[in-house]
């Protein structure tokens, strides 16, 4: 464990590839000793990002010994919601990549996500930097469809709902207008039908939303996150898709090829026990130091 000035805790500024933003990666085993009550702390945290180069940083990611046999990590993520609320329901690909690559063992690591209970293997690829994420769990697993339906009508609008990596909702483009502020207005009043629906507060980050087009070039997908729109399309919400593909009915076709999205293309997978997403990337930005909050005793 590296040696850090008293009253600070060691943590790591990670940036994948195709995220909205970079992850604030802390090591359970190295915060004091039971002063994680993770609202305050992590507020606490966040006011401290404001004096280095990440003020504005919305994801945060705990991670230490997975504590269960054939883990190698356990992996916690933290959703920063705008006006500072945090969401500590949602799990994020690229975030849970932002810890393996923190920790930087090599080959193989396979972990543990606490908040949506994935298992996913981090797997290496030849000849690069590179990391195929497999995601250990049949498409056709029970719960994959939460509502049990393929398809579901919101507002007059076809969708799958599925709930892979984490709960997305899958729209058909072609019932949704073109114009960008239409679009995403229309995909919010969406999800948040799809959130009653599935038992979530309006204002929480679940369940994702993706609009989905089918054509001759093959699929391309546009998604919204926390604040806006995806650059890209989420670590998750590939796994999400590449599932919907595989289960008969749904909305999504089952991918041929790499999916377009705005900011370039995801690959995908699929195999009867898993789903895989393909040539993810992560780097280190930076390694602080921040002061975490003094906790008087008597």
């Amino acid at each position: 464990m590296p040696t850090t000035n008293a009253g600070c805790v060691p943590a790591t500024v990670v940036r994948a590839q195709d995220a909205p933003g970079p992850t604030l990666v802390l090591r359970v085993d190295q915060l004091p000793y039971g002063d994680l009550a993770l609202g305050g702390e992590l507020a606490h945290l966040r006011d401290a990002l404001a004096r280095t180069p990440y003020p504005r940083l919305n994801k945060i990611a705990l991670y230490g010994p997975a504590g269960r046999s054939g883990h190698a990590l356990g992996y916690r993520f933290v959703q920063v919601l705008p006006g500072g609320r945090f969401d500590f329901r949602a799990g994020c690909g690229h975030s849970l990549l932002a810890c393996v690559v923190a920790e930087g063992p090599p080959g193989p690591v396979t972990v543990r996500a606490v908040t949506t209970g994935d298992t996913v293997l981090c797997e290496p690829e030849p000849g690069g930097d590179a990391y195929t994420l497999s995601f250990l769990k049949a498409p056709t697993a029970p719960g994959t469809l939460p509502t049990g339906r393929p398809v579901d009508v919101l507002h007059g609008v076809p969708v799958s709902i599925v709930r892979y990596g984490n709960p997305y909702v899958f729209v058909d483009s072609r019932y949704l207008p073109d114009a960008e502020e239409a679009l995403r207005d229309r995909m919010l009043v969406l999800r948040a039908a799809a959130a009653r629906l599935l038992g979530y507060p309006p204002h929480s980050a679940l369940p994702k939303i993706a609009a989905v087009t089918d054509s001759p070039r093959g699929i391309s997908v546009r998604a919204l996150t926390v604040g806006g729109w995806h650059p890209r399309l989420a670590l998750t919400g590939a796994a999400a898709l590449a599932a919907a593909g595989a289960l008969d009915g749904t909305v999504v076709p089952a991918p041929s090829g790499p999916v377009r999205t705005p900011g370039g293309t995801v690959t995908v997978s699929t195999a009867p026990d898993r789903v895989l997403v393909h040539h993810k990337r992560a780097e280190v930005l930076e390694r602080l130091e921040l002061p975490w909050r003094i906790h008087a005793t008597a």
